[in-house]
């Protein structure tokens, strides 16, 4: 953790200026910004409660990021096909690849389980693994690669609405019920909110995710999947990083020594 101590620096700070962005509640809607400014946290170390400042910390790069994820997404054309010489109209399946803004899900979710976003989303999160992800996000921060969250916890409920690749409803890792719900959740979506478009955010969250497979020792967080879900970030030291990276690591390894 040399790394991360080197990086992030103070733990707590003033915070007025921090939370420049927060959930309306009543509309169930998130207010974004594009920018933070991490100065208020590091100039007077005056919070009182560490985890209070490490949640409030997390919930900003929450709020700071869009939520716009690639969905596939069906659709039926009609097309002119010929058959035995004859011409027909059929109805053709395509897929086509859209945006989707899923910032509307995490407070719907939040809602129905009776909570404000914030504790939904950041207090459903196991607490050691909350101080982990703050680690390296300020490392990520600090190295100018401009941090976000897209998705934290998800209960049961959540995960029903999530997109692309998942676990089960109940066996997700980001705080299904066989996980143990609630406070358990040990995994984050992250990406990076630097650039004004799409595209220049992809490119600098595929900077992100290889800056933290590179030091993911450092870290302490590492991504369980790679590029079949690069978002996902997980605990190096937890069940879930084990099963898709350090596991697979050594069955590849006795395969290629029994080739040989």
């Amino acid at each position: 953790m040399s790394l991360v101590r080197a990086l992030y620096g103070s733990v707590c700070g003033t915070f007025g200026m921090l939370l420049f962005a927060q959930a309306d509640i009543t509309t169930g809607s998130i207010r974004t910004t594009s920018s933070i400014d991490t100065t208020a946290i590091d100039s007077v170390d005056e919070c009182m409660v560490a985890q209070i400042c490490i949640d409030r910390y997390l919930w900003s790069l929450y709020t700071r990021t869009k939520k716009i994820d690639a969905v596939k997404v069906p659709e039926q054309t009609k097309v002119t096909v010929k058959r035995r010489g004859k011409a027909k109209i059929v109805t053709k399946t395509i897929t086509k690849i859209v945006d989707e803004d899923f910032t509307w899900k995490d407070p719907n979710a939040a809602e129905r389980a009776g909570m404000s976003p914030e504790d939904y989303v950041i207090g459903g999160m196991d607490p050691n693994f909350r101080v982990t992800l703050y680690h390296a996000l300020r490392a990520l921060d600090d190295a100018g690669l401009m941090p976000g969250i897209t998705c934290a916890f998800r209960d049961d409920y959540r995960q029903t609405i999530a997109s692309g690749l998942k676990a089960q409803s109940d066996r997700s890792y980001h705080g299904g019920s066989f996980r143990g719900g609630y406070g358990h959740g040990l995994a984050a979506d992250i990406v990076s909110v630097k650039g004004e478009t799409r595209a220049e955010r992809l490119a600098s969250s595929a900077q992100l995710w290889k800056w933290i497979d590179t030091h993911e020792q450092e870290l302490g967080i590492g991504r369980p999947y790679l590029d079949r879900d690069p978002p996902h970030v997980a605990p190096i030291d937890g069940e879930e990083y084990a099963a898709h990276r350090l596991e697979r690591n050594t069955q590849h390894a006795e395969s290629k020594a029994t080739k040989h």
